[in-house]
């Protein structure tokens, strides 16, 4: 029934894009290839500004409170004490973490004995040591320690709801205004955005930039994303995919260097809003990231889709200018398929709630990708216990998501994606719950390897899932549903900060929870389609058409019961052979042919000279 409903809310597109139309202009051609390595270049712009966050947030080594003279005694004279006997009579020592980071000794003003009756927070600001990669960031700049600390896990959840939101908005906008505008939009705000944020005049405007660049951002992810995919047959699509994430790796290689050249924040905002800049120039030059064709079929623009099956199969090379318009050409076809009168179809994410089918896988792969992405702190702060260096922990992140790109390169395509979904759901959730149980009775190393195999599923949990979701999501909403399913993954990325927010207080709380959704996950996993090997989804329709397939696969030559052999037949069926048959007896029966006549008699029956007798009778 909820297929029926759309096929006349749809437009009446009577040519399958997949079998007929992607064909003819080219398929994965030359000019395909070009437009999805321009699509690279901006995951690797976004991702610089992603986790440049972390360098603009990052706490000081060690820090302490600034001393104060006027605190000290007026018999007092620092020039006979070394500079750490003087921060050690003027800073309480705490034990095991050194000098207080917080607090002063207030000396009475008349006294010889240097005796402190009372410790009083810090009066003239703090002193710092070099920040891991830079000299001034977003916590030095305005002192966000202490009792300030707080603004910094706020702005990590401001970024993250300033990503949501573009996810959302920017997602929808994506399918009524199409791929190539909204990439467009997405890549002027953020551009002029980042360069705002290296002029902010404080923690909160900075906060509020922050936010508002976050929202361009997702937009220019979301858009080349699907762009990127709607251009790829599918034995490509999975190569293209994880080819964009490496690129977002060598970002994330590239960015401690960058901190250490640039040494402060205001510097390294202006370096890694560059590439942004850079990127304007897709605007003119259209070739560089054309429309998607698929999108402008799906929503029947028929004479815009036109324009770009022209352009494709030129550029393809397999529709030479002298014969651009022959008589059974695509074009011809289009134009006695469609009439001049055809509107265009644009559909909204809000139709999903009269959908049973899309719904579902949406709403399945969105908690995959929570789990995924929210977990990962879990297994960070391991990292954390077994080493206090920074770029320990920060490599190691980089290393298991570049090997979970490796594995899913691997497998995906020959086990299919919701296998290895599977699988990696199942491996995260064993980690994790390994990690609860045995944490205090194993050994550091043992821990160590545990948190690496649980980061590395988790992240391919989260990297396969949006690939997923942006293969059986159907083409007329893939911007909304893919915007809700990666705004459900910063949901889980926020969820750190809540728990920096609280000072860690609920971090068992929070591992037990996502623990207990991994394994719940891998029950609504199973419920997912398969789409290795198929195209992509355009309508609402073929969405909803999506089954689930069976997980195990039986052979052939077994039926149904396992206490019954079936035997080969002898004989199949064979259309040619059934034609030759039927056309061989038509000829037998035909009047011309037939060897014996049937004669028909030229008096009534006789049960009719009957009847006429017992009437005259």
């Amino acid at each position: 029934m909820a297929a029926e409903t759309y096929v006349s809310a749809e437009s009446p597109l009577h040519m399958d894009y997949n079998a007929k139309v992607f064909p003819q202009t080219g398929g994965f051609g030359r000019y395909n290839r070009v437009v999805v390595v321009f699509s690279w270049f901006p995951s690797f712009a976004v991702i610089l500004n992603l986790i440049s966050d972390v360098f603009f947030t990052l706490l000081p080594e060690s820090y302490h409170c600034r001393p104060d003279p006027q605190l000290l005694p007026s018999t007092f004279l620092p020039a006979n004490l070394s500079s750490q006997g003087y921060l050690n009579l003027t800073i309480p020592w705490l034990n095991g973490s050194g000098l207080s980071h917080c607090q002063l000794f207030k000396y009475p003003p008349n006294t010889s004995d240097h005796v402190p009756l009372k410790r009083v927070p810090c009066t003239l600001g703090w002193e710092y040591t070099q920040s891991t990669g830079l000299h001034s960031n977003f916590v030095t700049e305005w002192d966000l320690v202490c009792s300030d600390y707080w603004k910094i896990p706020l702005q990590h959840i401001c970024f993250m709801m300033g990503w949501i939101m573009g996810y959302i908005f920017l997602g929808t906008l994506c399918d009524r205004l199409g791929r190539r505008c909204c990439f467009l939009l997405s890549l002027s705000l953020s551009s002029l955005l980042g360069v705002a944020v290296c002029l902010s005049s404080s923690a909160v405007v900075f906060l509020l930039l922050r936010l508002s660049q976050g929202t361009a951002l997702a937009g220019v992810f979301l858009s080349s994303y699907i762009a990127r995919l709607e251009l790829c047959d599918p034995p490509h699509r999975l190569m293209v995919a994880m080819v964009s994430g490496f690129f977002a790796i060598f970002a994330e290689v590239l960015l401690p260097g960058l901190a250490v050249l640039c040494q402060d924040w205001r510097i390294l905002q202006a370096v890694v809003t560059v590439p942004l800049l850079l990127l304007l120039s897709y605007w003119c030059c259209a070739s560089v990231f054309p429309e998607s064709p698929r999108w402008l079929w799906s929503t029947a623009q028929i004479h815009q889709a036109k324009r770009s099956f022209l352009e494709f199969s030129t550029r393809n090379g397999v529709c030479p200018q002298e014969q651009m318009f022959p008589s059974e050409s695509l074009l011809s076809e289009m134009d006695s398929v469609h009439g001049e009168d055809c509107r265009p179809c644009y559909h909204s994410v809000l139709e999903l709630r009269r959908t049973r089918i899309i719904w579902k896988n949406c709403l399945i792969l969105s908690f995959a990708l929570f789990i995924g992405t929210g977990i990962q702190y879990c297994f960070t702060r391991n990292l954390h216990s077994y080493s206090t260096n920074f770029y320990f922990s920060y490599f190691i992140r980089i290393i298991t998501g570049a090997l979970a790109a490796v594995f899913l390169c691997i497998t995906v395509n020959h086990f299919g994606r919701r296998g290895i979904l599977l699988l990696s759901a199942i491996i995260t959730g064993l980690s994790s719950l390994l990690l609860l149980a045995l944490t205090q009775y194993l050994q550091g190393g043992l821990v160590l390897v545990l948190s690496m195999v649980g980061l590395l599923f988790s992240q391919a949990l989260a990297q396969l899932s949006v690939f997923f979701a942006c293969e059986v999501m159907p083409t007329v909403v893939r911007g909304g549903c893919l915007g809700l399913v990666l705004s459900s993954g910063c949901v889980g990325m926020a969820a750190s900060s809540l728990m920096e927010l609280q000072n860690n207080s609920g971090y068992f709380l929070h591992h037990v929870i996502f623990a207990t959704f991994a394994v719940l996950s891998v029950l609504s996993i199973m419920l997912l389609p398969e789409s290795k090997r198929k195209p992509l989804p355009d309508s609402l329709t073929e969405g909803e058409n999506q089954r689930r397939p069976p997980l195990y696969v039986s052979r052939p030559d077994r039926d149904n019961l396992p206490l019954l052999h079936t035997r080969h037949p002898l004989s199949e069926y064979n259309p040619e052979n059934y034609s030759f048959l039927v056309s061989a007896t038509r000829k037998m029966l035909s009047k011309d042919t037939l060897p014996y006549r049937i004669s028909v008699p030229s008096h009534p029956p006789l049960l009719e000279d009957e009847t006429q007798g017992m009437n005259e009778s």
